[in-house]
């Protein structure tokens, strides 16, 4: 990837989802901009709409007005060079991991000798060497998660998107697996929007931080973090991080309270009282 791919533009978009009466905005005049290579967390409460704008940057929402553009070209619906990570893994079950990893470019109609090879790089930079013969059911969650992200990596996407990765995983597992995103990151320098509703895992992983309103979602917090690189486990207990985690608590608590409680429907005619 060259740095200077990966630019994000969104332009006052306003996302609407549901169907009849029960549509509702989940996003609101939302507009930001995302320099190529810049690591940004999306942080905020469940529902606030940040797996909803992630939707529209890979292409599978469509705002109800707004723009979104990716180094200056209108997403108009999924793209390999958008590569997107959710929680739980999407490994074809019947393909070993080498294959798995190699798939997209198999569809690209690349050789097998060629595919095989890029493969193999990419499962020695997460560190699954050993594991290329195996069954995805063979491996632990953190481990399917890893070829996750080298199946997307091997499309060399400008814009890598990921959707509470390790949201499934057990707190150890969880804190390696931002250890080695990060490194993959420093390596390939692709843009990452990563979505989380936990303080410490945006703190620790981006350059950037958007904080989230509750529904329908606004950015409330752009912040840009100076903490150094490469990250270590023992910034997660320093004052500076401790200072801002309860910040933008006290941010989260802040867009909770100030959002109003959805009207009730009667379930049914008032009952007569005497």
């Amino acid at each position: 990837m060259t740095a200077s791919l990966g630019r994000i533009d969104i332009e006052h978009v306003h996302m609407e989802v549901g169907h009849g009466a029960g549509r509702f905005e989940a996003l609101h005049d939302v507009s930001l901009r995302i320099e190529p290579g810049e690591f940004v967390c999306l942080l905020g409460p469940s529902g606030c709409g940040k797996s909803t704008l992630l939707g529209a940057l890979a292409g599978h929402l469509v705002p109800a007005r707004g723009r979104v553009r990716v180094d200056g070209t209108a997403v108009d619906g999924p793209d390999p060079e958008r590569g997107l990570v959710f929680q739980q893994h999407t490994l074809f079950p019947w393909l070993r991991v080498i294959d798995n990893v190699a798939f997209g470019l198999k569809m690209k109609g690349v050789g097998r000798a060629t595919r095989h090879a890029r493969a193999h790089a990419l499962l020695e930079s997460v560190g699954l060497t050993g594991f290329k013969t195996r069954w995805p059911s063979q491996l632990s969650g953190g481990m399917q998660q890893r070829v996750e992200i080298a199946r997307v990596l091997i499309n060399e996407p400008r814009v890598l998107l990921m959707d509470e990765p390790f949201g499934a995983l057990d707190a150890l597992t969880r804190s390696r697996m931002q250890q080695l995103l990060l490194e993959v990151w420093e390596r390939f320098r692709t843009t990452v929007v990563f979505v989380t509703h936990d303080i410490d895992e945006a703190l620790f992983l981006a350059d950037r931080l958007l904080v989230m309103s509750a529904r329908p979602g606004r950015i409330v917090e752009d912040r840009r973090l100076d903490f150094g690189r490469p990250r270590e486990a023992a910034l997660v207990t320093s004052h500076e991080f401790v200072a801002l985690k309860r910040h933008c608590l006290q941010q989260l608590q802040r867009g909770e309270a100030d959002t109003p409680l959805p009207r009730m429907t009667p379930l049914g005619p008032p009952i007569a009282t005497s």
